[in-house]
């Protein structure tokens, strides 16, 4: 019966939740049409290798209305504010220390927030680039379809062979845990942002309490999301105008980025760590399991998971321009995924909680 089982979680999966695996929608090059003032709340700490280039891009942006970027150094131990350079539109706010309760992040973004005056704001990470026409296109679609909230995930680095492996799953996975389609459908209650790039009006971050709301989210785009959703409409899509540049050489460098907050994710429940790897061992690795070894049924009900698992995997390898091939390397990639978090969970017993440009989060 768990052929069967994991035959029909691949079923409802590939034609039943929200098109998760189709990889869109991508937010279009337009123009909006009209141009409000926008302050760019850029929140960093030692981010010194990606500084220059994220608020150089930022700077350089063809939006035809008034914006500001406001870059939070955060207690950097490097160079982040000086190497981000000067400019009339550039305005640096230097922060020293971090009330308890609240994740750096979001206290940077918050005393971003009380130095702006824009009625729109765009938070972004210190480690994205952004084309030219990136703001225009934002506002174009918050604008146009009368929105509170547009996040993109952004084009993530995958050049090393950690990153061409596991980054596009990561993706993948992301579009699992939150379908694209049920985010932007008002009637559905699931709602999620990726933090590198959220455009959100001033009213609509007020009418949810501030930054403040949130102050102690390790996931903070979602908590974000789910908050302004509730009296709001939102949009979650893929970005072909923002590209991150941040680098995961090794695989020990991923690991640590999903170990940092998959147990958080979960609520730090061993419950739901235990129902969640059983249903990640239904779906992952059985089927393969039922197509090496089974026999009969078994093994067409493996094979037919294995191929809906596979082919859903595809349009995301393509947008990040890996071959097809990758796709039957699904299930070690999952494994590799499903062991991390299980280190996350380890992690928090242990006392270690999140931790992340030297800050610890218990």
């Amino acid at each position: 019966m768990i052929a069967l089982l994991s035959l029909a979680v691949w079923v409802y999966l590939f034609f039943g939740h929200g098109g998760f695996w189709r990889s869109r929608p991508q937010l279009p090059p337009a123009r909006p049409s009209e141009f409000p003032d926008v302050d760019i709340i850029v929140p960093a700490r030692d981010e010194g290798e990606t500084i220059a280039a994220a608020v150089a891009s930022l700077l350089a942006q063809d939006y035809t209305g008034r914006y500001r970027v406001i870059l939070v150094d955060d207690n950097s131990t490097d160079d982040t504010a000086a190497l981000a350079g000067a400019a009339a539109n550039l305005q640096i706010v230097r922060l020293h220390t971090k009330p308890s309760g609240w994740s750096g992040k979001l206290w940077a973004l918050h005393e971003g927030v009380a130095a702006s005056r824009a009625p729109v704001l765009l938070f972004t990470d210190a480690d994205i680039v952004h084309e030219r026409g990136h703001l225009s296109s934002l506002l174009a679609q918050l604008l146009a379809a009368r929105l509170d909230l547009v996040s993109e995930m952004v084009r993530l680095n995958c050049s090393s062979f950690a990153e061409r492996a596991l980054v596009p799953a990561f993706v993948y996975f992301f579009q699992m845990l939150y379908p694209f389609a049920k985010v932007n459908d008002p009637r559905s209650a699931v709602a999620a942002a990726a933090g590198g790039t959220v455009l959100i009006r001033r009213e609509a971050l007020e009418r949810i309490g501030g930054v403040e709301a949130i102050r102690g989210a390790l996931i903070d785009d979602v908590a974000l999301a789910r908050a302004v959703k509730q009296g709001g409409a939102i949009f979650l899509g893929h970005s072909g105008l923002a590209t991150s540049v941040r680098r995961y050489p090794g695989f020990v460098d991923v690991w640590r980025m999903i170990s940092r907050t998959a147990f958080t994710q979960l609520r730090y429940s061993a419950w739901l760590l235990g129902l969640t790897i059983a249903g990640l061992t239904v779906v992952w690795l059985v089927p393969p399991w039922e197509l090496a070894f089974g026999s009969g049924w078994h093994r067409a009900c493996g094979l037919a998971a294995c191929a809906l698992a596979a082919a859903s995997f595809v349009p995301t390898l393509a947008r990040y321009r890996r071959s097809k091939a990758w796709a039957l390397a699904l299930p070690l990639i999952a494994l590799f995924y499903m062991a991390a978090t299980a280190a996350s969970a380890v992690n928090y017993w242990r006392g270690k909680g999140a931790n992340w440009k030297n800050r610890a989060y218990q």
